[in-house]
């Protein structure tokens, strides 16, 4: 197969996710339309030659809902060609809508795809649509299906990670996003969002909190004991007798922010990127897609990866940068014990903690922010993970070329 190439990537800023959020005023699909006018303006691209727009978005209903992909093409103008498909791999939608560019180009049957995300979790709360796995107590009990939460702080209590450590690796999240945002690392691909006027509404990431100190995350309450108690407890420990009971660690302040944004990254091949005068920054190596049990569902990031590393011929070492999404505090923790990877090349620049998790967008997000900060090092390779519901993870492998 021939090789898919990275030619771009753009994002907007992350606002609050709530309706005291700035981009609570801003429709889902301006927020999508926002980063394709700025993918056409800034590669001067011709957008007949996009065959394809692959968006991820986690909670398609609403304004969300009725392939936003394609509405959003037509609103922002693209040429008619530009077929577009909305994609819902829960949180991993974004990087999988990546991955699924980079098939259809390696394959011959597309030369050019558009692939990334949005989420407007202010206007669309998670959960809105509803389903089996949220809403049935008969699929939930005998599928052990846990919220997110019980299952972090299930894997908390099973690798024997205190609250200190999570509030800890939190800390050292939003320490890292605030010096990455005062260095300037984020404003190469950031794209401000705009009113009908032309007016900036959001031009930097609003959920860090810079101030951010270990004594205020000590303080928070847990966020998920009372769901705990309401049986979710106890389906973890019907699962897994061996845990006498679950820690509870994850707060507000060491789980993922709610947050509303947009991100795209342009995927190619070298003939067509040569045609029509776009340059590659990075080709993507391999993916992987793999799945874990429901219960202890966030750790399908692991075996993702291990899978995009043994398809690319790679090993851990050959990996310069790390991108684990940080769902939770514990999440990542596990994700670096069992990969015996170096914190020093993990999450660099922050993640979900510290700026927030837009869920369908996310994934294109840490893509963007990934080959930024390879360029601004001038490293070779990096990894992006991410899991989800129902035990599933992926990841992809970037070199720049």
């Amino acid at each position: 197969m021939r090789n898919a190439y990275l030619f771009d990537a753009i994002r907007t800023p992350r606002g609050i996710g709530k309706p005291s959020g700035t981009l609570y005023e801003v429709k889902p699909i301006d927020l999508l339309t926002t980063t394709l006018r700025a993918l056409e303006h800034r590669n001067d691209l011709p957008t007949k030659e996009v065959s394809d727009a692959i968006i991820g978005c986690v909670t398609p209903v609403a304004g969300q809902g009725s392939n936003i992909a394609k509405a959003a093409l037509l609103y922002a103008g693209w040429n008619n060609q530009a077929a577009g498909m909305q994609i819902n791999r829960f949180c991993t939608s974004g990087l999988e809508a990546i991955n699924l560019a980079m098939l259809k180009v390696r394959s011959g049957f597309e030369e050019l795809v558009v692939a990334g995300g949005v989420e407007s979790m202010s206007q669309v709360p998670m959960g809105s649509d509803g389903g089996a796995l949220l809403d049935d107590p008969e699929v939930i009990s005998r599928v052990n299906y846990l919220p997110q939460g019980i299952a972090a702080d299930l894997i908390a209590t099973m690798e024997g990670f205190s609250r200190m450590q999570v509030d800890e690796y939190a800390l050292l999240s939003q320490e890292r996003a605030a010096s990455a945002i005062a260095k300037g690392y984020f404003q190469q691909s950031t794209i401000p969002v705009k009113d009908q006027n032309g007016l900036s509404i959001l031009e930097k990431e609003e959920y860090l909190r810079p101030d951010t100190t270990i004594e205020a995350l000590n303080a928070l309450p847990t966020s998920f004991s009372s769901l705990g108690e309401l049986g979710y407890n106890a389906l973890a420990l019907q699962k897994y007798p061996e845990v006498t009971a679950i820690t509870h660690v994850h707060t507000a302040g060491n789980s993922s922010g709610i947050v509303d944004g947009s991100a795209l990254v342009l995927v190619g091949s070298d003939k067509k990127g040569k045609e029509i005068g776009l340059k590659p920054r990075a080709k993507i190596v391999s993916v992987g897609l793999a799945c874990v049990e429901p219960t202890l569902m966030l750790t399908g990031t692991i075996p993702a990866a291990e899978k995009a590393l043994a398809a690319a011929g790679m090993q851990v070492k050959d990996i310069d940068l790390w991108e684990c999404n940080e769902a939770f505090a514990s999440v990542v923790l596990k994700f670096q014990q069992a990969m015996d990877i170096k914190m020093d090349c993990l999450n660099v620049n922050g993640g979900a903690i510290s700026l927030g998790h837009p869920l369908g967008a996310t994934g294109a997000m840490l893509v963007g922010t990934l080959l930024d900060e390879l360029e601004r090092r001038d490293l070779s390779t990096g990894l992006v993970t991410i899991g989800a519901v129902g035990g599933m993870g992926v990841a992809t492998i970037i070199e720049r070329v």
